[in-house]
C-alpha cells in the first residue's frame, strides 16, 4: 500500500512540477532524473510521506515535505538546537531578481508563516516598499528545518538590491556565515550582483549560487552560470535552478544551507557581546534592538550595558523574529533576536555598537561598522516654519532606523530653518523624504541635490563646502576640487555607443571596456559625482531599454574648474538658487534656470529681470513683463487706430 500511494505521489509530483515547460527547460529536464523512491522510508502515524529527489548536478537524496509536516515542525521554531545546528544567511542579488519571493518561499516551505497569512514580499512590510515593488529595509526571520530527523535553526536576512542600499547589504552581512547568491535565469550576472558578491567575500562568506526564474520562457540557465564562472570566478558546478515562483528547487536550497554553510562559533560561555545590526524606535516600547549574539547568552531581565554610548538597561523583553516578534526566556552565541529594554534616548543604541552584561563586561567591543559616508545632499526644510521641532524628532528616529542618514541644522534666507541632509544616492534622499511624510505626517520642501566639494583657500587651508552659500569668495579660493567615482555599466553590445555617448556627455573619462560574453560588454569610466546625482540613472535605463546596470564607487576628489553660478532676481540675490557647475555648462544651466524661474514666478505690477550671474558678469537673462491695465476693454470694435492711439498712450506712462 505505501510503497503504491508513494509511487503515485512521486510521478504526480514529476507531471505537475515540470508540465508545460517541455520546449523551454530542456537543460533543467536533462539534469533532473524521474523522482527514485527509498526503500527505507515507512508512512508514521499522522500517514506522512517523504519524497525523495535528486539535486540538479549532485544526484544527493534530499527531502520534501508535505505542507502539514512543514506547518508542524514551524510551529516548533521556539525550541532551541545545538549551536552545530544553527545557520545564519542572507539573500543577495541584483534588483528584482527574486530574492524577496525566494524568501516568501523558505518561509511557506518551513512552515514559518501559515498559508493564510501569506502575501506577496512577506517581508517587506513597508507600504512604500510594496508601492515600488522594491525592498528598502532588511528583515530578519528564523526558520526550523528538519533534515535527516535532524532539526536545525535557520536564521534568514533579506537585503535590498539598489546601489543606494548597500549599506544595508554590509550590515546583513556582518551577521552571517553565508549568503544565498540569486541570479535571474534569463537576465544574468548585472552590475549589483558584483557588488553584493565582493562584499559577501570581504566577509568571508560561503556563497551558494541560485539560478532563479528557469520557469521563464527566455531562461538561458547554461549561459548564465558561464557568466557566473566567468565574471566572478565562482564555482557553479553546485549552482541550484530553482523558480522561487513555481516553488521548484526550493527543498534543494534549503538542504544545500545545512550542508554547505558553516555553523556559528560556540562561545555560549564567554562573557556576552552582542552585535547591533539595526534598530526602530516604538512609540510605546522605546527603542527596539535587532542583534546577533556572537560570545555568551542573554537572559530576560539581565542588566545590560552599551559599550559605545556607556549606558545601561535592564532587558525587559528578548525575543526572536519569526517574521513577527515572539518572546523567549534566553538567546544564546550565534542566535539573532531583538531586544526591549525601555530605551527612550535614540542616542543609547546605535546600529553597530555592542551589548554586554553589566556586572561581567567583555574585554573589548565587537568591531561593529564602517560609517557610511554620504554622497548626495539637500536641504530639508518645513513648509510650516513650526513644524522644526518635529522634524528634528523625526530625523533623529528616523537615523536610528536608517544608520546611513546624516544631517545637520541649516538656516535659508527664504525658508528659514531646516536641516542639511547627506544621502547614499538619488533614492535614498527621495525614500527618506517620503518617509518623513508618511510616518511623521510632515510637509517638506526639498532643495536640489548637490555634492561636496573641496576648496583649497589661499592661506594652505581647506574647507568641505555640501552648500553653494558657502563658499569662499573668488579672491580666497585657489582651486576646487570635486567628488569622482568609478562606474561600471554592464549593458548588451547593443546599446554600447549611446551608453559612451551619455557617459561622455557627462564629463567622463573612459578607462576601460571589455566583453564579459559575447552579447554583453562591461565599460567603466571615472565620472564627477555632481554629474551623476541629476538624471543619470534614468538616462541610462531609457537609452538601453530598461537592460543596462550600473555601479559606482567613490574614488576620490579631484581638481576641477568650477565656479559659483548666482541666481538674482530683480537685482537680488537668492541664494539658495545658487549652484556649483563647471564653467563649460555654466551658460546652459543658467539659460535653463531663468527660463523655468520666469514660468514658476507670478507677474508683478512692476517688470522684474531675472538674472543668472558669474560673479558681476550676466551670462543669461530673461524678464517678467508688469502687469499693465486691459486699455482694450472698451473697444468692440471699430477702426484699429483708435486701438493704437489708447496703446501707445499707456506705452508713454
Amino acid at each position: 500500500m505505501a510503497k503504491e500511494l508513494c509511487s503515485g505521489v512521486t510521478g504526480l509530483l514529476s507531471i505537475n512540477t515540470w508540465q508545460g515547460q517541455q520546449h523551454h527547460h530542456h537543460w533543467a529536464r536533462s539534469q533532473l532524473s524521474p523522482l527514485p523512491i527509498s526503500a527505507t522510508h515507512r508512512l508514521t502515524k499522522h500517514s506522512r510521506f517523504r519524497v525523495v529527489c535528486q539535486s540538479v548536478e549532485t544526484q544527493a537524496k534530499t527531502e520534501i515535505y508535505d505542507p502539514e509536516f512543514g506547518a508542524k515542525v514551524g510551529q516548533d521554531r521556539l525550541l532551541k538546537v545545538p549551536v552545530s545546528n544553527i545557520r545564519n544567511f542572507c539573500i543577495i542579488a541584483h534588483i528584482d531578481h527574486g530574492k524577496s519571493t525566494l524568501a516568501d518561499k523558505l518561509l511557506q516551505m518551513t512552515g514559518t508563516v501559515q498559508k493564510r497569512e501569506m502575501k506577496e514580499q512577506f517581508l517587506d512590510n513597508m507600504d512604500l516598499e510594496r508601492e515600488r515593488g522594491i525592498t528598502i529595509k532588511l528583515q530578519a526571520s528564523r526558520m526550523r528545518y528538519m533534515f535527516e530527523n535532524e532539526p536545525y535553526c535557520l536564521n534568514l536576512i533579506d537585503t535590498p538590491g539598489h546601489v543606494d542600499f548597500s549599506y544595508e547589504v554590509s550590515r546583513s552581512l556582518a551577521a552571517c556565515e553565508g549568503a544565498l547568491l540569486v541570479v535571474d535565469a534569463s537576465q544574468g550576472v548585472e552590475a549589483q550582483t558584483l557588488a553584493n558578491v565582493y562584499l559577501a567575500l570581504e566577509n568571508n562568506l560561503e556563497i551558494i549560487p541560485v539560478l532563479n526564474k528557469i520557469d521563464l520562457p527566455g531562461a538561458e540557465p547554461d549561459r548564465v552560470i558561464r557568466e557566473i564562472e566567468e565574471v566572478i570566478g565562482l564555482d557553479c558546478s553546485k549552482a541550484i535552478p530553482c523558480s522561487a515562483k513555481e516553488g521548484i528547487g526550493i527543498t534543494e536550497i534549503l538542504n544545500a544551507i545545512v550542508e554547505r554553510i558553516p555553523p556559528p562559533r560556540d562561545a555560549a560561555t564567554s562573557p556576552l557581546r552582542a552585535l547591533i545590526f539595526d534598530s526602530y524606535y516604538d512609540p510605546y516600547r522605546g527603542v527596539i534592538v535587532y542583534f546577533r549574539v556572537i560570545d555568551g547568552r542573554i537572559k530576560k531581565g539581565d542588566r545590560i550595558y552599551f559599550m559605545a554610548s556607556n549606558k545601561d538597561y535592564f532587558a525587559d523583553e528578548v525575543g526572536v523574529l519569526s517574521p513577527n516578534q515572539l518572546q523567549v526566556d534566553e538567546l544564546y552565541a550565534g542566535e539573532v533576536g531583538y531586544l526591549s529594554a525601555s530605551i527612550r534616548s535614540v542616542a543609547d543604541a546605535r546600529v553597530g555598537d555592542t551589548i554586554t552584561h553589566y556586572d561581567r563586561k567583555a574585554e573589548s567591543s565587537l568591531p561593529g561598522y564602517e560609517e557610511a559616508t554620504p554622497m548626495v545632499f539637500c536641504g530639508l526644510f518645513p513648509v510650516d516654519a513650526d513644524q522644526f521641532p518635529e522634524l528634528r524628532d523625526a530625523l533623529e528616529k528616523l537615523q536610528l532606523n536608517d544608520a546611513a542618514l546624516k544631517f545637520e541644522p541649516e538656516t535659508s534666507s527664504a525658508m528659514g530653518f531646516g536641516f542639511r541632509c547627506g544621502f547614499l544616492g538619488l533614492l535614498h534622499m527621495e525614500i527618506v523624504q517620503e518617509r518623513l511624510e508618511r510616518e511623521y505626517n510632515l510637509s517638506l520642501i526639498t532643495t536640489a541635490p548637490s555634492v561636496v566639494y573641496r576648496v583649497n583657500c589661499v592661506d594652505n587651508e581647506t574647507v568641505e563646502c555640501s552648500n553653494p552659500s558657502l563658499l569662499p569668495e573668488p579672491g580666497q579660493r585657489r582651486s576646487i576640487e570635486e567628488p569622482v567615482v568609478k562606474i561600471e555599466m554592464l549593458t548588451p553590445k547593443d546599446y554600447i555607443g549611446s551608453l559612451m555617448e551619455l557617459a561622455q556627455d557627462r564629463r567622463g573619462e573612459f578607462k576601460e571596456m571589455k566583453y564579459i560574453t559575447e552579447n554583453r560588454a562591461s565599460i567603466i569610466y571615472e565620472l564627477p559625482l555632481a554629474e551623476m546625482v541629476g538624471d543619470f540613472f534614468d538616462q541610462l535605463k531609457s537609452r538601453s531599454k530598461g537592460y543596462a546596470s550600473m555601479e559606482y564607487t567613490f574614488i576620490g576628489y579631484k581638481e576641477s574648474e568650477l565656479i559659483k553660478l548666482d541666481i538674482q532676481i530683480n537685482g537680488e540675490p537668492v541664494e539658495p538658487l545658487s549652484t556649483i557647475v563647471h564653467r563649460d555648462k555654466a551658460y546652459s544651466v543658467g539659460r535653463a534656470l531663468t527660463q523655468k524661474l520666469k514660468e514658476l514666478i507670478p507677474r508683478q505690477m512692476f517688470k522684474v529681470p531675472i538674472q543668472a550671474c558669474i560673479g558681476s558678469k550676466v551670462i543669461a537673462s530673461e524678464s517678467l513683463s508688469a502687469i499693465r491695465k486691459d486699455v482694450l476693454a472698451k473697444c468692440y470694435g471699430g477702426d484699429i487706430s483708435r486701438k493704437k492711439k489708447l496703446l501707445k498712450k499707456q506705452g508713454r506712462r
